[in-house]
C-alpha cells in the first residue's frame, strides 16, 4: 500500500504545483476579454478605483462616475471559472446647455452573472479561444441601473504573433435593456487590439470597438478606440490605467480609468 501511496501522492503535488503555478491573467483592463481562466480554488478579485465617462450632445453635457466596479472570478474546473459583477456606487451628472440646469443621480449597479469555459489553452498564453455566458440582475437604481434583466454571449480570442505581441478579439451578440427600462433588445460587434508585453511585468494594449444597438428608441452604432496599460506587482496583483476615446456621435467622448487586481 505504502509503495503504491508515494507514487499517487508525487502525482497528486505535481498537479497542484503546476495548477498554483498558472501566471495570472486578469480580466483588467481594456475593451477586449481575455480567454484566459483561473484554475481551480483561486479566486480573483478585481476593481476600479474610479471610472470617468464624459460626453456631450447638442443638449446636454454629462459626466459618469462609477466607484467601485468590482468583478470576482472564481475558478471552478481546469478550464472554467463562475464570474460575479457589480457596481458599488454610480454618479451621473447632467448640465442642461440651454438653460444650465444641473441634474444630478446616484445608486448602485446591476449584477451580472456568468461561466467562462476555456475551449483551447486555459492559460491563454498560446491561440486560446473560450465562450462566456452572462446574466444582468436588475438590482441597480435608476442611475446606472438597467431597469431589466438582459445578457449576452462573448467569444474571448488570443492569437499570438510573436514573442512579446499578441491579438485579442472578442465578437459579442447580447440581448440589452431597451432604453425605456423594459423589455430587450439586439446589441451586437466586436472588440479588438493589440496587446504588447513590454516585459514579464508590463503590458500595453492599443484597442478599438464597435456594437451596433438596436433599441428602438434610438438605433445606433458606437465606435470606440482604448489604449491601457498594467502593471503586475508580484505574481498575483495588478495595477492598471486606461483610456477610451469615442470615435462618432453615438459614442461617449471619452473616458478614464484606474484600477487593480488581486489573485487569493
Amino acid at each position: 500500500m505504502m509503495k503504491l501511496f508515494v507514487p499517487v501522492a508525487a502525482l497528486v503535488t505535481l498537479l497542484a504545483n503546476g495548477a498554483a503555478a498558472r501566471d495570472y491573467c486578469p480580466d483588467r483592463p481594456g475593451l477586449d476579454t481575455p480567454p484566459c481562466t483561473l484554475e481551480p480554488g483561486a479566486l480573483s478579485v478585481e476593481t476600479s478605483a474610479v471610472d470617468w465617462t464624459h460626453d456631450t450632445s447638442p443638449d446636454s453635457v454629462s459626466d459618469t462616475i462609477l466607484l467601485g466596479d468590482v468583478a470576482l472570478r472564481y475558478g471552478i474546473a481546469e478550464h472554467a471559472e463562475l464570474r460575479l459583477g457589480w457596481t458599488a456606487s454610480g454618479i451621473v451628472r447632467t448640465r442642461d446647455r440651454q438653460t444650465g440646469d444641473v441634474q444630478r443621480q446616484s445608486g448602485s449597479g446591476d449584477v451580472s452573472i456568468g461561466i467562462k469555459r476555456n475551449l483551447i489553452d486555459p492559460d491563454g498564453h498560446d491561440l486560446s479561444a473560450a465562450f462566456l455566458p452572462w446574466i444582468s440582475v436588475p438590482t441597480g437604481g435608476s442611475a446606472i441601473g438597467a431597469g431589466d434583466w438582459g445578457g449576452g454571449v462573448q467569444l474571448p480570442i488570443n492569437v499570438p504573433v510573436a514573442e512579446k505581441l499578441s491579438l485579442l478579439f472578442t465578437p459579442e451578440i447580447d440581448a440589452a435593456v431597451d432604453s425605456d427600462r423594459k423589455g430587450r433588445h439586439l446589441v451586437y460587434g466586436s472588440a479588438g487590439g493589440i496587446n504588447f508585453s513590454a516585459s514579464p511585468l508590463f503590458n500595453l494594449a492599443i484597442e478599438g470597438a464597435v456594437m451596433r444597438d438596436d433599441d428602438a428608441g434610438k438605433i445606433s452604432t458606437q465606435a470606440v478606440a482604448g489604449l491601457s496599460a498594467a502593471l503586475m506587482v508580484g505574481k498575483a496583483a495588478q495595477v492598471d490605467i486606461g483610456s477610451e476615446f469615442g470615435l462618432n456621435h453615438d459614442t461617449p467622448e471619452r473616458r478614464i480609468y484606474i484600477g487593480l487586481a488581486r489573485r487569493f
